[in-house]
């Protein structure tokens, strides 16, 4: 079953539920977050709490997205207690591309690994550990809350300030925190962790800066568990024409880590376990076009796609303006 969520024509906010390609709202419930809420605390499955209460009408969800009437699919009353995080170097292929974007130290041998490659190669000896044990934790890094959430269809923004902005398609997993703090998945949802990788490439150090831009991440949850085998398309149109596409591989099959292990290195920490937070937590990926040499340009449409997740996610880039990228903020004195 595919979740997500609407604005109707009235413009009242709307949960939208589908199996294959019938899709209809879900009676007496406005926000997939009150949905899952209500779910965690009742003790039931999601897919149960849907059935119980029944479908109304019919909805055609691509011209819901064409009039841009598509929400993300999950959102917190209050924006700030949505958190964007997530991990690298978690796929096959990704210590390639990560590797190509930083030079290795004039002193360091060829036979000497790079911190990136020796991260890769923990995950590979000990990222996937026996159930209900902890393997060894991934890169980690955090984007920003739900303030930082662009909607399918909306615009990436990059600041005046970026030297790239790069699309990176990934899984993400979408998680409430119960009111006993234990979190709950809702489910997996692809996923655009746009980042700067010029700035990145400059020194590995700006990583943490490099990833402080808008995600999106939709437009359906996929409820139930991961398929181990995830095949998708990342491309970018410029135009109407496409001008860079490759496929991108996921799912743990495809990973150095599992699903479980990731979960349990980021929800380990007391903060991310407050009760009612929302989490949108991004897998890694191991394609980009930046590595290919692709440079975008405002207008340029990212669009992720993977059959198992309903609707491709699309987003056009949008840069910011400012008489002076190099002013600096002023901070006032009290």
């Amino acid at each position: 079953m595919l979740l997500s969520q609407i604005r109707d024509a009235e413009g009242r906010e709307r949960v939208v539920a589908r199996n294959g390609t019938e899709a209809y709202v879900v009676k007496g419930v406005d926000s997939v977050y009150r949905l899952a809420a209500d779910a965690i605390r009742a003790g039931e499955r999601l897919s149960r709490r849907i059935a119980q209460l029944g479908f109304g009408e019919a909805v055609d969800l691509a011209a819901a997205y064409d009039e841009g009437r598509v929400l993300p699919p999950i959102m917190h009353p209050d924006p700030t207690h949505l958190h964007l995080t997530g991990t690298g170097l978690t796929h096959l292929g990704s210590a390639a591309a990560r590797d190509a974007m930083h030079q290795k130290l004039a002193e360091q041998s060829e036979a000497e690994l790079t911190d990136s490659m020796k991260m890769f190669r923990l995950g590979l000896e000990g990222g996937k550990p026996a159930a209900g044990r902890a393997g060894v934790q991934p890169e980690w890094f955090y984007k920003g809350n739900g303030l930082s959430v662009a909607a399918p269809g909306a615009p990436l923004v990059a600041p005046a300030f970026a030297e790239d902005a790069g699309e990176e398609p990934e899984i993400a997993g979408v998680y409430l925190v119960g009111e006993d703090g234990t979190p709950f998945r809702v489910g997996f949802a692809l996923a655009n962790e746009f980042s700067d990788h010029v700035m990145e490439r400059r020194n590995y150090l700006y990583l943490a800066h490099s990833k402080l831009r808008p995600a999106a991440f939709g437009p359906e949850i996929l409820l139930g568990e991961l398929p181990a085998n995830v095949e998708g398309r990342s491309r970018i149109r410029r135009g109407g024409a496409v001008v860079w596409e490759k496929p991108f591989l996921s799912g743990e099959r495809n990973m150095s880590h599992t699903i479980a292990n990731l979960e349990h290195h980021h929800f380990k920490y007391g903060l991310f376990r407050h009760p009612g937070d929302v989490h949108v937590h991004m897998f890694g990926t191991a394609t980009l076009s930046f590595v290919d040499g692709i440079k975008v340009a405002p207008g340029d449409v990212f669009e992720i796609e993977a059959a198992p997740f309903g609707l491709p996610l699309r987003n056009p880039l949008q840069t910011t303006a400012v008489p002076d990228a190099g002013a600096a903020v002023a901070v006032q004195v009290l």
